[in-house]
């Protein structure tokens, strides 16, 4: 690990982590937890962020405040910069998403909509209110969450893709811009992730078709390391490689066909439109 004391007096004292109940909110949560940052965790569900912020006091000593807000709606988000105003944090996370899986146009309205506001909105609304401060107090983090299915189009997760598609983009901006007044800025593409929700989600193995499944542990890792070095981080060896592989030798035609091929493997015979299972916030479909 880097040097923590160095770490917790650039993005400390406090981190807030918005979807961090569980897999990659709660392994960054741990990771930051351990380099002496205090946390507010952000999530829709009390009951499994108060048991995360009981298990961070106990095993790090560190302080653990809980917000429980709904980060797609503006209320929520307002509650989320409402609690920042009062505590002086340095750091923010950004990884919750919604993440439907099914053709795009089987899939709801409202539940677009509200994709719409989970993965794009509210990292737009929370890194612009943090990050004035930040700027204002010289240094200070954002991360943001996206996806290796952001650097193409994919069947069955259209819209997801697009979403981080466009977290990848603000992310690459916000870098150029903010790295000059003090502030870093990373946004991470992770593929595969272990987490309850890619569980939940009951996908197949698509085989070669994809990058194998990584450990939440092992994001955060790679992601906390690019933090101040570059603008994006692909975590995972052969996350890297297939991200290569996509962009720089297949025709874009080619890599959209690719991935849709290894999406429809994970989720095949989707069913009529009320049986389709979300994978809900924070998975990451591939």
């Amino acid at each position: 690990m880097e040097d923590a004391g160095k770490f917790l007096s650039r993005y400390g004292p406090r981190a807030l982590i918005v979807g961090g109940s569980d897999g990659i909110g709660e392994a960054f949560a741990r990771s930051l937890a351990a380099r002496g940052l205090h946390l507010e965790l952000v999530g829709r569900r009390a009951e499994p962020l108060e048991d995360l912020a009981g298990s961070l006091r106990r095993s790090f000593g560190v302080e653990a405040a809980t917000i429980q807000a709904d980060a797609s709606t503006p209320e929520g988000t307002s509650a989320v910069l409402a609690r920042a105003g009062e505590v002086d944090v340095g750091l923010l996370v950004c990884n919750a998403a919604l993440s439907p899986i099914g053709p795009f146009l089987d899939v709801p309205l409202e539940v677009h909509e509200r994709l719409l506001a989970l993965n794009c909105r509210s990292a737009a609304v929370l890194a612009h209110g943090l990050g004035r401060r930040f700027v204002e107090r010289g240094r200070g983090g954002i991360v943001l969450l996206t996806s290796l299915a952001g650097f193409q189009g994919s069947a069955q997760v259209a819209h997801y893709a697009a979403s981080k598609a466009y977290l990848r983009v603000l992310g690459e901006g916000l870098w150029e811009e903010l790295r000059h007044l003090g502030v870093d800025v990373v946004a991470s593409c992770a593929g595969r992730v272990r987490t309850p929700t890619y569980e939940r989600s009951h996908a197949r193995d698509p085989g070669w078709l994809a990058p194998p499944v990584l450990e939440p542990e092992v994001v955060v890792r790679e992601t906390l390391a690019a933090l101040g070095r570059r603008p994006v981080v692909i975590p995972g060896r052969t996350n890297r490689l297939a991200a290569f592989l996509m962009e720089r030798l297949l025709p874009r035609r080619a890599a959209v066909e690719r991935v849709s091929a290894a999406t429809r493997a994970m989720y095949p015979g989707s069913g009529p439109p009320g049986s389709r299972r979300p994978a809900g916030r924070g998975g990451t479909p591939g």
